[in-house]
C-alpha cells in the first residue's frame, strides 16, 4: 500500500508544488518517497511521485518509482498472486532482482501489455510509463479497492493521485464543491454517490474500476475496460457449489495473508470476519492479532458474539471502547484526511480501529468488506431470492422460513412483505428510504430516483451486481482505504478476490439460501473453524452506532457551533436544521441523516478554509 501521484503538462512541475504534494502523501507511505520526471517525445513534461508503505519485500530495492529497462512504474496496492506470476514469467525468460510484487507487475506489463491486467489478482492503482514511446497508462483494480483520482485542467495538464489533497497540491488550486454530489449525499445517502465517478470536488473524477486509461504521445487518451463481472450460472448440486466455494475461499484468504509484516484482523461479531480469522488460524496455521470495537448501545452490541469467536481462536485481541469525548475533533480530522465527509458513520468506528492497529505497530489488516454483496447477506436479498423461487413447489415453506429468520428483524417497512418483489419487482423504494423528507431540508429541493443498471435478468443477482459495481462496495472501499491510510494501515478484502467472486456468480441463486439462512455457503465454509452460535445466528451483525451516542445536540455549545454562519447554509435550510437538532431522533434513518448533516456541515467549513 502506498501513495501515487503524477502530472502530465506542457510545463515542468515546480519544486514547491512537488514538495507539498509529497508531504501530503506521507501517511499513505511513511517508509520512503521518491520522484521521477521526464520529457515525452511529444514535448510534454511527465512527473511521477510515490510514497511507500512497506508490506512485501521491505528492502529499499523495491522502492518506487521503480525503473527497469526503459520502463517506470508507480504503484499502490498488492498483487496477491505475484509468486505464481513470477514463476510463469521466469519460465518465459524474465529475470528478477527483487522478491516483491512491484517488479512482477512491471515484468508482467513488459510481457503482456494491457493483457497483463487479466493476469493480476489483487488490489491496485498504478501508472506505468514507457520511456522510448512516451506511452503512459493509468489502471485500477476490478472493484476499485485502490483509489485513483483524475483532474483534467485543460491547458494546464492532467493531474492524478491517490488522494484529492495531493491533486490540489499538484494543481496549485482547490476546486469548488460539486453541488450535485452534495445533494445526493444529503438526500439519497451513500447508495446514490458512486454511479458516475463524481467526487465532492467539481471536475475531479475517479478512474473507473476495471479500467485503464491509455495516453499515447500525440494522441487523444482512450479508456479501456478490461473486466466485467456477469452472472453465468452452471448447473450444479448444492454440495458441488459448496466444494467450489470452499476451495476458492481458502485460496482467497491465503492470498490476502501474503505479507512480510504481522497481520491484524478486524473482528466483529458477524460471520464475515470470523470466517477470515478462523480460516487464517485453523486452516492456514497463521499467527494473527484481532481488533474489535465495542459499542454499549444494545442495538449494536456485539460483545457476546465477539467473545464467542475469540474463544476458539486463541489469539491476542485488542478491544476498543468507543470514546464519548472528542467526537467532533476526530470527525474534523477524518474530514480533512478524507477530503470529504465520511460516507457512513460506520467508518468513524473503522477509523478508531485503524488508529489502534497503528498504535500497536501493525501495518496490515483484513476485514469482511464485500461478503454481503457476493454471498447474499442483506435483508432485501432474501426477498429478491423469494421472488426468484416463487415457482418452487415448497414456496410457502420458504416464506415461513423467512418469517422465522431474517423476517423477524426487518425494520424497513418496504421489506416486511415476503412477496414485495413478486408483487412489484421493479420497486426500489426501500433503498432511498426517507429521501422525500430529507429533500425538504435543502435550500434547493432535490429529487433523483434510484436507477438500477441492467446486468442480468435474475432479479437477485442484478441487485447484487449493482451493489458490487455501483452502490455499496465502492462506498465501503472508498472509506476503508481512507480510514486505514489516515493511520498508515493497509486494509485488505479477501471476499473481493477475483476467482472467488467469479466462482460465486457461476452458482445458481437457489443455493445461496438454505435452511432459512442467507449466506449459507459462507456459513457452511466456516464449519469447524467458527462457533455455531455465530454461524447459525439469523440476525445480521455489523459495526454501527447512532450519532446521538457521540454528540449531545442539546448542548448549547454544540448547537452554537453547528448553527453559526457558514456556506453550509447555501445547501441546507438553517431553520429546518435547527428544528431537527432539537427533535427526538429515534429512527435509524433519521440518525443516519443527522450524521450526514453534521459531516456535511464540517466538510463545507473545511473546504471554505482551503479556498481562502
Amino acid at each position: 500500500m502506498c501513495g501515487i501521484a503524477g502530472r502530465l503538462a506542457n510545463s515542468p512541475l515546480s519544486t514547491d508544488r512537488c514538495a507539498v504534494a509529497i508531504s501530503r502523501m506521507e501517511q499513505r507511505g511513511p517508509d520512503g518517497s521518491g520522484t521521477y520526471n521526464a520529457t515525452r517525445p511529444d514535448g510534454q513534461f511527465l512527473d511521477f511521485l510515490h510514497s511507500r508503505l512497506s508490506i512485501i519485500d521491505l528492502n529499499t530495492r523495491s522502492d518506487q518509482p521503480f525503473r527497469k529497462d526503459g520502463w517506470v512504474l508507480i504503484y499502490n496496492g498488492e498483487i496477491y498472486n505475484y509468486p505464481e506470476l513470477r514463476t510463469e514469467l521466469q519460465a518465459q525468460g524474465h529475470q528478477f532482482q527483487t522478491s516483491g510484487d512491484t517488479e512482477v507487475l512491471l515484468e508482467a506489463w513488459r510481457a503482456w501489455g494491457l493483457d497483463a491486467l487479466d493476469h493480476l489478482v489483487g488490489m491496485f492503482a498504478f501508472a506505468i510509463y514507457q520511456e522510448d514511446s512516451g506511452t503512459l497508462v493509468l489502471a485500477r483494480d476490478r472493484f476499485g479497492e485502490k483509489p485513483l483520482y483524475l483532474w483534467d485542467l485543460g491547458a494546464e495538464g492532467l493531474v492524478f493521485a491517490s488522494e484529492i489533497k495531493v491533486l490540489t497540491a499538484l494543481a496549485g488550486q482547490v476546486p469548488a464543491i460539486d453541488g450535485l454530489h452534495m445533494q445526493r449525499y444529503l438526500v439519497n445517502g451513500y447508495k446514490g454517490l458512486m454511479k458516475d465517478h463524481r467526487t465532492f470536488f467539481a471536475g475531479v473524477r475517479e478512474l473507473p474500476a476495471a479500467h485503464a486509461l491509455v495516453i499515447e504521445a500525440g494522441k487523444a487518451p482512450r479508456l479501456h475496460r478490461y473486466w466485467q463481472l456477469s452472472y453465468r450460472p452452471r448447473e450444479m448440486s448444492v454440495s458441488q457449489a459448496q466444494e467450489a466455494v470452499d476451495a476458492a475461499l481458502e485460496q482467497a484468504i491465503e492470498r490476502t495473508l501474503r505479507a512480510d509484516v504481522p497481520v491484524a484482523v478486524r473482528l466483529s461479531g458477524g460471520i464475515d470476519s470470523n470466517v477470515i480469522a478462523g480460516m487464517a488460524r485453523h486452516r492456514l496455521g497463521l499467527d494473527i492479532t484481532c481488533f474489535s470495537i465495542i459499542e454499549e448501545d444494545w442495538r449494536y452490541d456485539e460483545s457476546a458474539m465477539i467473545a464467542a469467536g475469540l474463544k476458539g481462536l486463541d489469539v491476542p485481541n485488542h478491544q476498543i471502547s468507543i470514546p464519548r469525548e472528542g467526537f467532533l475533533d476526530r470527525l474534523r480530522d477524518m474530514i480533512a484526511y478524507f477530503d470529504g465527509p465520511p460516507l457512513t458513520i460506520s467508518y468513524y468506528l473503522h477509523y478508531l480501529v485503524s488508529q489502534k492497529i497503528h498504535q500497536e505497530g501493525f501495518k496490515l489488516s483484513l476485514g469482511g468488506t464485500g461478503a454481503d454483496e457476493v454471498f447474499s447477506g442483506y435483508y432485501d436479498h432474501y426477498l429478491f431470492w423469494l421472488a426468484e423461487m416463487q415457482e418452487a413447489p415448497d414456496f410457502e415453506g420458504l416464506v415461513q422460513g423467512w418469517r422465522g429468520s431474517y423476517g423477524q428483524f426487518v425494520r424497513n417497512p418496504f421489506l416486511q412483505n415476503p412477496r414485495a418483489f413478486i408483487e412489484r419487482p421493479d420497486n426500489r423504494d426501500h433503498i432511498f428510504l426517507g429521501a422525500e423528507g430529507f429533500s425538504e431540508f435543502l435550500t434547493q429541493p432535490f429529487q433523483e430516483t434510484h436507477q438500477e443498471e441492467a446486468y442480468c435478468d435474475a432479479i437477485l443477482r442484478n441487485r447484487m451486481l449493482n451493489e458490487l459495481m455501483r452502490e455499496t462496495v465502492p462506498v465501503m472501499l472508498h472509506d476503508d482505504d481512507l480510514a486505514g491510510m489516515r493511520w498508515s494501515v493497509e486494509n485488505r478484502a479477501p471476499y473481493l478476490d477475483k476467482d472467488l467472486v467469479e466462482c460465486l456468480f457461476s452458482i445458481p441463486s437457489r443455493h445461496l439460501i438454505q435452511n432459512s439462512l442467507p449466506k449459507y455457503l459462507l456459513r457452511h465454509a466456516g464449519k469447524g473453524m467458527v462457533p455455531d452460535v455465530i454461524l447459525d445466528n439469523p440476525r445480521k451483525q455489523g459495526i454501527n452506532a447512532p450519532v446521538t451516542s457521540f454528540v449531545d445536540f442539546a448542548d448549547p455549545a454544540v448547537r452554537d457551533t453547528l448553527l453559526a454562519d457558514s456556506p453550509f447554509f447555501d445547501f441546507v435550510d438553517r431553520a429546518r436544521f435547527e428544528r431537527f437538532l432539537g427533535s427526538e431522533i429515534a429512527r435509524n434513518s433519521d440518525s443516519k441523516f443527522l450524521f450526514s448533516l453534521l459531516a456535511a456541515r464540517m466538510f463545507v467549513d473545511h473546504h471554505a478554509q482551503l479556498r481562502n
